[in-house]
C-alpha cells in the first residue's frame, strides 16, 4: 500500500451549508474526498496538476483547485461546490445565461468555470471582457472557445449591476 495513504485523519468542515465529518488518507485531495466520500461530482479530477480548473471549488469563499488541495488541508474550512452554488440558487442567472448564449457543449469544464465566474462577479463593478478572459484563464474548454462564455458573463455582470442600481 502506498504510504501516503496509509495514515488517516479525521476532519470537520462545512460543505454546501452542511457540517460534514470524515476520516481521510493523508494524501487524499479534496475534490477526491468531494466525489468519493459524499458523491459531489460536479467538480472534476482532470488534470490533476491544477492548470483546467475543472476541479474549481470555493474554500473560504475563494476558488481554488480541489486537485491541487489535500483534504485534510480543509479541516475546519467551509467549502462550496457547483451543486450547494446551485441548489442555492447563487448561480442560477449564470447557468440561465450559460444555456442561451450556448457557452457550454460537453459540460465537462462548465462546473469549474461556474464557480471561477461566481467568485469574479462576487467584486465590485462590472468587468471587463479582458477581466473576465483573464480571470478564466485557468480553466480549460476544449469545445466551445470561450466567445460565448466571455458574452455569458459580461450579460449576467451587467444584469447584476443593473439591478443592484435599481
Amino acid at each position: 500500500m502506498n504510504e501516503m495513504f496509509r495514515d488517516k485523519i479525521d476532519i470537520s468542515l462545512t460543505v454546501n451549508g452542511e457540517p460534514v465529518e470524515g476520516r481521510v488518507p493523508a494524501g487524499q485531495h479534496l475534490v477526491d474526498f468531494l466525489r468519493g466520500a459524499l458523491g459531489l461530482t460536479g467538480a472534476h479530477a482532470s488534470c490533476e496538476h491544477g492548470v483546467c480548473g475543472a476541479c474549481t471549488i470555493k474554500v473560504n469563499g475563494e476558488a481554488v483547485r480541489g486537485c491541487l488541495m489535500l483534504a485534510a488541508q480543509a479541516d475546519g474550512a467551509d467549502i462550496w461546490t457547483v451543486e450547494g452554488l446551485s441548489d442555492q440558487g447563487t448561480i442560477k442567472d449564470l447557468q440561465d445565461a450559460f444555456v442561451a448564449r450556448n457557452a457550454l457543449q460537453c459540460g465537462f469544464c462548465t462546473p469549474g468555470m461556474l464557480v471561477a465566474i461566481d467568485e469574479l462577479l462576487g467584486k465590485e463593478g462590472v468587468p471587463s471582457r479582458a477581466e473576465i478572459r483573464e480571470h478564466l484563464s485557468g480553466n480549460y474548454c476544449r469545445c466551445t472557445g470561450y466567445e460565448a462564455i466571455v458574452d455569458a458573463v459580461e450579460t449576467v455582470a451587467r444584469a447584476r449591476a443593473q439591478k443592484g442600481a435599481a
